[in-house]
């Protein structure tokens, strides 16, 4: 089974190629992946390693956390299941009913 690993405080210049070939030492690597800015595409300091085997994964954060990377100390841990996340939707607490100013108790209460 597959495991997933966090790799994180990595160089802005280290590279996704960089990575597998390190990872590789320990275990076969699956993919690969530095998070990147959507607008930039720089790098945000972060990554993920995903291990075809657990003996790996374990073998892989003993070996690589802590070490250092491009003079970087990286950490290295096992990755967390994606958080849900809320986009909105609940009940608007403002004390507005909308965006022209109405008040939910009646009447209109801009002030100009």
């Amino acid at each position: 089974m597959n495991k997933k690993l966090y790799v994180g405080n990595l160089s802005y210049e280290t590279t996704e190629d960089e990575l597998q070939k390190l990872f590789v030492e320990v275990g076969p690597v699956v993919s690969t992946t530095i998070i990147t800015d959507r607008y930039s595409g720089r790098s945000k300091g972060f990554g993920f390693i995903e291990m075809e085997t657990e003996q790996a994964a374990q073998e892989a954060i003993e070996r690589f956390n802590n070490q250092e990377i491009n003079q970087r100390s990286i950490t290295v841990s096992e990755a967390r299941p994606p958080s849900e996340k809320s986009f909105g939707g609940g009940a608007r607490r403002s004390g507005r009913d909308d965006r022209r100013g109405r008040s939910p108790r009646g009447g209109d209460r801009r002030r100009y």
